[in-house]
């Protein structure tokens, strides 16, 4: 009898792990795109198309460009890789509840890492701060809202179940702009 209840615990932990690798490959997601944006944003400054706020020299703009170039190519990397799942289990409340508070969470822990980890030097180390900042208040503000509202009114929806993680995906990085 205790081998049954024990199943069903280890079947739930299985089912809750897939709900967690599916947010946080969300968040890597948006975290890299971002992240490629900036580090396009500086090579635009160093080449001279947009007007230098930034940085400094163009050698400075190059050198970020490509060492951000590297960290989100590694961050997009990451998901693509590893985790393997492109699909938001939101079918019963229990799933939502799970979304959400993975979504919570994972904001929570990268906020954390943001804001207090990583040391401010200089202009562009804290405009990828803000980025971070940015990605992890959308997750614990718009996420949490468009995941209910999916499960509200798409839940039954055959077309929207299949592209709902890039629907969050993309109003996920449209939040974290309107967020910096």
């Amino acid at each position: 009898m205790n081998y049954e209840n024990f199943e069903v615990q280890l079947s739930d932990f299985t089912d809750s792990r897939k709900n967690f690798v599916s947010i946080l490959g969300l968040y890597l997601f948006s975290l890299g795109t971002l992240f490629l944006g900036y580090s396009f944003y500086l090579l635009l400054e160093s080449i001279g198309i947009v007007e230098k706020n930034i940085i400094s020299w163009n050698g400075q703009g190059l050198l970020w460009f490509v060492v951000l170039f590297c960290v989100s190519i590694f961050i997009l990397f990451l998901p693509i890789e590893f985790f393997s799942v492109f699909k938001i289990y939101n079918k019963t409340f229990k799933d939502l509840i799970l979304n959400i508070i993975f979504v919570i969470f994972t904001s929570l822990i990268f906020l954390i890492l943001f804001q207090y980890l990583i040391s401010v030097d200089n202009l562009i180390i804290k405009e990828v701060v803000d980025i971070g900042k940015a990605v992890s208040f959308a997750g614990f503000i718009a996420i949490p809202l468009v995941l209910f509202l999916f499960h509200s009114f798409f839940r039954n929806s055959v077309v929207t179940n299949n592209f709902i993680y890039s629907f969050v995906l993309l109003i996920w990085l449209s939040t974290s702009q309107i967020f910096l």
